[in-house]
């Protein structure tokens, strides 16, 4: 992924899979739908996944608040 700026690498994961880290060590992937300059972020097909990464539950269509997330990253 090559990125100049951080939006730019969130903008090049629009409509693919990410696995996003929580502030509260939860972790959820998903497609990402759309973002903003607070990374807000807007998942589809979401789930939980345990510490394992293995799902843990389907949570489908969710809203995650910018200032929750920890991390960002391309999920396989």
């Amino acid at each position: 992924m090559d990125a100049e700026r951080p939006l730019d690498a969130l903008n090049a994961a629009r409509g693919k899979r990410v696995l996003v880290e929580l502030k509260n060590k939860r972790r959820v992937s998903g497609v990402l739908k759309a973002f903003d300059i607070h990374i807000n972020l807007v998942l589809e097909q979401a789930e939980e996944r345990d510490e394992n990464g293995e799902m843990a539950r389907k949570l489908g269509d969710v809203f995650l608040r910018g200032d929750m997330i920890v991390l960002v990253s391309p999920s396989e």
